[in-house]
């Protein structure tokens, strides 16, 4: 968070996809007032989750530094959890979102049909983050007459990434928020790299270029974006 604050990245999400990482998630949001958490169960995780993991997941989520319910959603890509064992676990962490009045964080690989649709079946929670969106413009502008919030990471700035890059220019910009995935997902020129938030900055660039505005727009933007959805303002400070 040093490393990020010299280049004017003040606050971060860390994001869980598991309990151990959502029990050290919560730990780091309590050690620097610069960090919050998302906690929840990531669809790969889901092949032998239990009830008590659930219970506990609630637990977590409903600390007051915890500011998001996520990753949660559908991963059709890696063949390492049931798709029915995937979809009742989202279709729990939706509920979760909507009872605890937080916003729901989504992984979305390879499923963006299904994602929506059970979005549709369950009903969306007031706020929905789409975490490292994938998908095309059309894909973008269903999830912006939604009211869906889309989180763009590096990809967007890597040459190849042409859908998603179309896609980047048609999110409205009280929707778009920006990320790193870290470790992962390093935006050009670093691919390949450790992720950081101190890299944020690269991929706020390459998003100003494609949209057509100033870096300095792009980045107060994205910060009053992520101001509102993730309630900054309303976190307890540290003890």
């Amino acid at each position: 968070m040093d490393r990020a604050a010299a280049v004017g990245v003040t606050r971060a999400v860390t994001v869980a996809d598991d309990l151990p990482s959502a029990r050290w998630a919560v730990q780091a949001a309590h050690w620097d007032g610069r960090v919050a958490a998302a906690v929840a169960l990531h669809p790969t995780r889901t092949a032998a989750v239990t009830e008590d993991d659930h219970a506990e997941i609630e637990k977590l989520a409903r600390d007051p530094r915890v500011v998001a319910v996520g990753e949660t959603g559908l991963d059709h890509y890696w063949d390492h959890s049931p798709p029915a064992a995937q979809e009742d676990s989202f279709r729990r962490h939706i509920d979760l979102a909507k009872r605890l009045g937080k916003p729901l964080m989504i992984h979305d690989r390879d499923a963006h049909d299904d994602v929506l649709r059970i979005l549709r079946e369950e009903g969306a929670p007031e706020t929905v983050v789409f975490h490292c969106f994938s998908g095309d413009a059309a894909m973008a502008r269903t999830c912006a007459d939604a009211g869906y919030v889309l989180s763009f990471a590096g990809p967007v700035t890597f040459r190849n990434a042409r859908a998603l890059q179309e896609a980047a220019t048609v999110v409205p910009e009280e929707l778009l928020l920006v990320e790193t995935d870290a470790p992962f997902l390093t935006p050009h020129p670093h691919r390949g790299r450790a992720n950081e938030p101190y890299c944020l900055p690269w991929t706020v660039r390459g998003l100003a270029g494609l949209r057509g505005v100033s870096d300095e727009r792009l980045a107060s933007s994205a910060r009053r974006n992520a101001e509102r959805v993730f309630r900054f303002g309303e976190l307890p400070p540290i003890a």
